[in-house]
């Protein structure tokens, strides 16, 4: 649950470095989150809208919307790839997979130009 709450105190923040765990347990929870809100939805009978998602669910994909983009942008980031490969999920079908493809790939190692490895302990000692 750690790694969806650092995604959304990052809430707006498209700079700087995700790991593959960060995205993909934020994924994974925020998935979790919309099938139990879709749930709720049926359950308490509340108006669904086009696409059958209902109030709840519908209210909590737009509050995740940007959340969503900005860890995409910084796990692109992560890899040394411009936040502006995100865009490749707007190809049908083909876009998806590279995207999903990028995800999936490890962190290049070391610093880069968009900042530290977030996978590498860099000395720094807070406290």
């Amino acid at each position: 649950m750690d790694w969806y709450i650092a995604v959304l105190k990052k809430y707006a923040q498209f700079n700087g470095r995700s790991r593959r765990k960060e995205f993909w347990f934020f994924t994974l929870i925020s998935a979790l989150v919309s099938l139990a809100l879709g749930v709720a939805d049926s359950v308490l009978g509340l108006p669904t809208f086009g696409d059958g998602y209902g109030l709840l669910a519908a209210l909590y994909s737009l509050f995740i919307v940007i959340p969503n983009i900005a860890v995409i942008v910084r796990r692109l980031h992560d890899q040394d790839r411009t936040g502006w490969w995100a865009l490749i999920m707007f190809v049908p079908i083909v876009g998806i997979l590279v995207l999903i493809y990028f995800m999936v790939q490890d962190s290049k190692p070391g610093d880069n130009r968009f900042g530290p490895n977030p996978k590498q302990d860099n000395g720094s000692f807070t406290v």
